[in-house]
């Protein structure tokens, strides 16, 4: 029996669930979506039935991850807009520090089940346009700051954020987070303005599927 998503949940059941989140993008982002769940009920600390009793399958939980972290990327997304003085400085905070963006962009990488589900639920497609539509204004403010090339566009920075986010075979957590840097410094330094004229035409959201 598995638990009905609209029944209000109890703080034992919002914890259990929270922390399975939480275990789960960590082990999807280290070994794919496809590892076994037992693996993410141990990282989680519960029980394989208290797995299943909140996502009675592979796809629910893959589901409820990216669900999960778009919602938070759209929150955050809204946030350091207010926060920061300008386009600018909200597009490279969120590029070089968020850490949900970088989930949500890699989870559909990770496996084709994971990307059809990513694509075709109609709640995180909601959400994920809302976050595109949002990134494009960004784009436009950016570029009209003068901060930002001109030939860019928000698709743009999804294939970028995309390239960011696949995974190198490094031993050492400090050497794949100073790749990880350098990479995000290079890619910055190539975003702003004028820059060298780019090949074919700016890539739009749509042009993401």
């Amino acid at each position: 029996m598995t638990a009905d998503p609209h029944t209000p949940m109890r703080a034992d059941a919002r914890r259990n669930r929270d922390q399975i989140l939480t275990a789960a993008k960590v082990v999807f982002q280290a070994q794919g979506p496809d590892v076994p769940m037992e693996e993410i009920a141990r990282s989680a600390g519960v029980g394989v039935g208290t797995l299943y009793r909140r996502f009675p399958d592979r796809d629910s939980l893959i589901r409820a991850v990216a669900q999960d972290s778009f919602s938070r990327v759209l929150g955050e997304l809204r946030a350091v807009a207010r926060e920061e003085p300008t386009a600018w400085d909200t597009i490279t905070r969120l590029l070089a520090h968020s850490r949900e963006l970088r989930v949500t962009t890699q989870l559909g990488l990770l496996s084709e089940r994971a990307h059809a589900i990513v694509t075709r639920d109609p709640e995180i497609r909601g959400v994920r346009d809302e976050i595109m539509g949002l990134l494009d204004d960004l784009v436009t403010a950016a570029q009209r700051e003068g901060s930002l090339r001109a030939d860019i566009g928000a698709g743009d920075l999804g294939v970028l954020l995309s390239l960011l986010v696949r995974h190198y075979p490094v031993a050492e957590a400090e050497m794949a987070d100073m790749m990880l840097h350098r990479a995000t410094a290079l890619i910055l330094d190539g975003l702003r303005a004028p820059g060298t004229p780019l090949p074919g035409r700016r890539l739009l959201p749509r042009d993401l599927g």
